[in-house]
């Protein structure tokens, strides 16, 4: 490979939350073992190269005051959206966001009042629940279900039910699909925005994973389905995912409809503070690039060895543990009701053995499934492996 992702970093003293935080509460790691942090969204793989020298760059130059944005900016999210997604982007179209989450709030507040149903799929994303409650909307959630093949399906009939008996014109929607790791095809997307077009549904669309696809699948914007999905679809993108950049801040919306886009911006902008970051702005001119694309080609393939190491891990070696191979993302979302119920352990009991060996994953319980962890595989594959052999010998099959 061109780029390293076998190397494992030592973060401490970095401040990384990853690797400070065990988020599973009253769980300690036992005298003997490490921490291999794999639960919040964040690789343990250095960023791109490009990315750094990008940054070097710009600290170089002693002046860090007001800037404008520069047309390289635009021009990288253009090429980038070309290349990795097949769609033609103006630069007018292009805003930047503090974060998709804020440009989840800017929309809720444009087009939604306080106490409104909005529908999102459940398993659902820690961070949606947490904006939608903080700004006093009511969640309502369409339950994915898993067909006989355990893929995740989206249920149009619940769907179709919740928008026309609940009066729903809203939807938060997850492409690809965070924790649950399905990459919609077409035929399901257009399904989708069939009811979106019937009962008037605004979408935003959260494709903060877009570049992180396993082999044998294609990401598909969702305003990219029909001219009717341009008009009602607000578009979200960032590098944190792909790159690692989460530090850094710093996200951008798509949006083709000059009507949603201007009341989208105009809330954005009510707070005053939702401007670039200098060195988020290079850091992005850096990434999108051809380089960038090549690490991400790199990244998928290590993702996807990562990926079917840890399916064999848990449908060949351990019993009661049910789970759907994801196709995009790098997170693996884990049913463990079975074992728990098996072996006389509550789902705490099982997470904190996981802390104690030294396997810091997620409780899954708050994506809204009750015996659920969460497991983040974007680590050195050597690495992954010893964390298995640690669930393996000291958790599952002791």
């Amino acid at each position: 490979m061109e780029f390293d992702f076998t190397t494992l970093i030592d973060r401490s003293g970095t401040g990384s939350t990853a690797a400070e935080i065990i988020p599973i509460r009253g769980a300690e790691v036992r005298e003997g073992f490490d921490k291999i942090p794999m639960w919040v969204a964040d690789m343990s793989f250095a960023t791109v190269p490009a990315v750094q020298k990008a940054l070097h760059r710009r600290i170089d130059h002693p002046c860090f005051g007001y800037f404008i944005t520069p047309d390289a900016y635009y021009d990288a999210i253009i090429d980038w959206q070309r290349k990795r997604n097949g769609v033609e982007v103006k630069k007018e179209q292009i805003n930047y966001q503090n974060g998709v989450l804020g440009g989840v709030v800017s929309a809720l507040q444009a087009f939604t009042a306080p106490g409104e149903s909005i529908l999102v799929h459940a398993p659902t994303y820690v961070g949606f629940t947490g904006v939608l409650t903080n700004n006093g909307r009511n969640i309502v959630h369409s339950q994915l279900k898993q067909d006989e093949q355990g893929v995740w399906r989206m249920d149009y009939e619940d769907m179709e039910a919740k928008f026309r008996d609940q009066h729903i014109h809203f939807m938060v929607f997850c492409s690809p699909h965070n924790p649950c790791g399905r990459v919609w095809e077409r035929w399901e997307l257009e399904k989708a925005y069939e009811l979106f077009k019937k009962y008037d549904v605004i979408v935003v669309s959260d494709e903060i994973w877009s570049d992180i696809i396993l082999p044998g699948h294609t990401h598909i914007p969702t305003a990219s389905i029909s001219d009717d999905a341009r008009s009602r679809t607000i578009s979200l993108y960032a590098l944190s995912k792909t790159f690692n950049l989460a530090g850094l801040v710093g996200s951008y919306s798509v949006i083709y409809n000059d009507y949603l886009r201007d009341r989208v911006m105009k809330q954005a902008g009510l707070c005053h503070y939702n401007d670039a970051n200098v060195l988020s702005v290079e850091a992005l001119i850096g990434a999108y690039c051809d380089e960038g694309e090549r690490w991400v080609g790199e990244l998928c393939e290590t993702l996807n060895n990562n990926v079917e190491l840890a399916y064999r891990f848990f449908t060949e070696q351990v019993k009661g543990v049910k789970l759907a191979k994801p196709e995009g993302t790098y997170m693996m979302y884990l049913d463990c009701e079975d074992w728990c119920r098996e072996h006389g352990k509550t789902i705490d009991e099982l997470q904190r053995l996981g802390v104690s060996v030294g396997v810091i994953w997620q409780d899954g319980r708050p994506f809204h499934r009750p015996y659920a962890i969460r497991l983040n595989l974007a680590l050195p594959t050597a690495r992954l492996q010893e964390a298995l052999d640690r669930l393996d010998k000291y958790v599952f099959n002791a």
